[in-house]
């Protein structure tokens, strides 16, 4: 009886955390040279970078990770050898 209500009590923060975080679920896709790319999950866009999960300060829910990313670097923009433009 203990577990069962321990288990509810974590499923529901999971629930709580999910619906606070205002992400969405990613579908897997396959890139133009074949790698595969996992599902993953993402905050919803909202203008601000202060709230990502891979924000400093911030913890991912999903994965437990610590956000390690500087919102207030200038990002680096440019195109790959590939010919993507991407940003980082």
């Amino acid at each position: 009886m203990k577990i069962t209500s321990i288990l509810v009590a974590i499923g529901a923060v999971c629930v709580c955390t999910t619906a606070f975080a205002g992400g969405h679920a990613i579908s897997g896709y396959v890139t133009k040279n074949g790698t595969y790319v996992a599902p993953s999950y993402a905050t919803n866009p909202n203008g601000t970078k202060a709230d990502n999960y891979s924000t400093q300060g911030n913890v991912n829910p999903y994965t437990g990770k610590a956000g390690t990313v500087d919102p207030f670097k200038p990002q680096q923009c440019g195109t790959t050898a590939d010919g993507r433009y991407v940003c980082r």
